[in-house]
């Protein structure tokens, strides 16, 4: 689930993220529920390397896998053969009118212009119906970003915002004007354990701020994360289960294409 959300795409290590990661899917799971058991058609949006659209595909007669990343599609389509998969932008989606469900985990909060991205998954879904679609909600992983912003900006770099994590209010709006109704939207807090104990935050910082680290040496990255555990343990650091824990807050929707 990889987004062009600055002039230079993401760069996406599709193994590290399944190593590590798992969790995105394992909670994208539970947004499966909502979607209608009659359903024919699915359209998995950032489908990353598969594993929710596997999970899909086993419940639904048709389901096709989108992402941006290559990185992600060839691990997606090496891991699941027999499912479609294709690269995609999301905010110009090569489908019309094509399916009865657009299924969204953890993806959205890449995506910058959330008004161009509800366009378009509006016109891929047939009239009536429907988004549903899970993402980072206003003040996610708020500790993080702010640890992250203070080092760099110590070690003499700026810090470039890289989500987009709205307001209920500003989304539903956003879904309003794209033409969508019957709309439903809900944040909530969800405390999340890393995997891999004391090297947990380490790999979620070098998965997750990669463009960050991308133009340091690697002396200076491995300061910087050093800095930024630091500066996060009093928060997140759970020391009985010895492990970290992202300051997580989601935003939950489901909405209807005008029928």
């Amino acid at each position: 689930m990889s987004w062009q959300i600055y002039d230079i795409p993401m760069q996406w290590d599709a193994k590290l993220y399944d190593s590590s990661h798992a969790f995105v899917a394992q909670y994208g799971q539970s947004l499966e529920t909502l979607i209608p058991s009659s359903t024919q058609s699915i359209l998995d949006l950032g489908c990353g390397t598969g594993t929710l659209t596997a999970d899909l595909a086993r419940h639904f007669p048709y389901v096709i896998g989108v992402d941006s990343s290559p990185q992600m599609i060839d691990r997606a389509t090496a891991e699941h053969p027999d499912i479609k998969f294709q690269l995609a932008d999301a905010t110009a989606l090569p489908f019309t009118h094509e399916f009865d469900v657009v299924f969204s985990n953890a993806v959205f909060h890449w995506i910058v212009d959330h008004d161009a991205l509800l366009h378009s998954v509006n016109q891929a879904l047939r009239p009536g119906g429907m988004l549903v679609c899970e993402f980072g909600a206003h003040g996610n992983i708020a500790h993080i970003e702010r640890a992250m912003s203070t080092v760099l900006l110590a070690h003499g770099h700026t810090h470039k915002p890289r989500f987009n994590f709205p307001t209920d209010e500003r989304f539903r709006e956003s879904l309003q004007c794209a033409g969508f109704n019957s709309i439903h939207v809900v944040s909530f807090d969800r405390p999340t354990p890393l995997s891999a104990g004391e090297q947990g935050l380490s790999n979620w910082l070098r998965q997750f701020y990669a463009d960050d680290f991308s133009t340091l040496s690697p002396h200076e990255s491995g300061a910087i994360i050093r800095e930024v555990s630091d500066y996060l343990r009093p928060q997140l650091w759970d020391q009985r289960n010895g492990q970290w824990v992202a300051d997580y807050r989601r935003l939950r929707a489901a909405a209807a294409a005008a029928a």
